[in-house]
């Protein structure tokens, strides 16, 4: 992962209260994305993840879409985007999730009990997003959750820690003294 490693130590911080933000293509839509760093990191995530009888990949949004787009184009597997909004369409699941430096409704659409879906996200930090996600899908949805991958884990103490939930990463990193430091190169499995 040459090219996310190089883009993480390179990304700018910025304080969000007491939070150190990286800012990046990947998370945050700017700097620019290259596709070469989208493809690699497709390519990754097609390694390392459990595709096989996935029927649908989920994902929030807003910066999940970028990724789970270009991996439904490269796996022919349909994508369903968690939205901000609601629709209020037949079967349309509310859930709360709470980050550390932000909260919201959020709602799941086209995603049926019974189904096995691939849970993608941009970053796993305070475990907020994903707890709420994976607890709708399994609990409010009856969906299988097949795999769960973030490509970047800020590295330390999530919601998830202390649940059954697995997620997969590409690459771990911690924020230290205003830079990015590479935790795990490799993220985990």
């Amino acid at each position: 992962m040459d090219q996310l490693r190089q883009s993480l130590l390179d990304a700018p911080i910025i304080e969000k209260g007491e939070y150190q933000y990286f800012v990046h293509p990947i998370s945050d839509g700017v700097p620019m994305l290259k596709p070469e760093l989208l493809r690699e990191i497709v390519i990754r995530i097609i390694r390392k993840a459990e595709l096989e009888n996935v029927d649908k990949i989920v994902t929030p949004a807003a910066m999940g879409i970028h990724i789970s787009t270009a991996l439904s184009l490269m796996t022919d597997i349909p994508l369903v985007v968690i939205r901000k909004r609601q629709y209020g369409l037949d079967g349309e699941v509310p859930l709360f999730q709470e980050t550390g430096y932000s909260e919201s409704e959020m709602y799941i659409n086209d995603v049926e009990e019974g189904d096995r879906v691939l849970v993608l996200d941009d970053v796993l930090s305070t475990g907020g997003t994903m707890k709420a996600i994976l607890d709708a899908l399994t609990d409010e949805v009856g969906a299988e959750v097949v795999d769960v991958v973030a490509v970047i884990k800020k590295a330390g103490e999530n919601e998830l820690d202390d649940t059954d939930y697995n997620v997969k990463t590409l690459i771990n990193v911690t924020v230290e003294d205003g830079e990015v430091v590479i935790v795990d190169a490799k993220g985990d499995d």
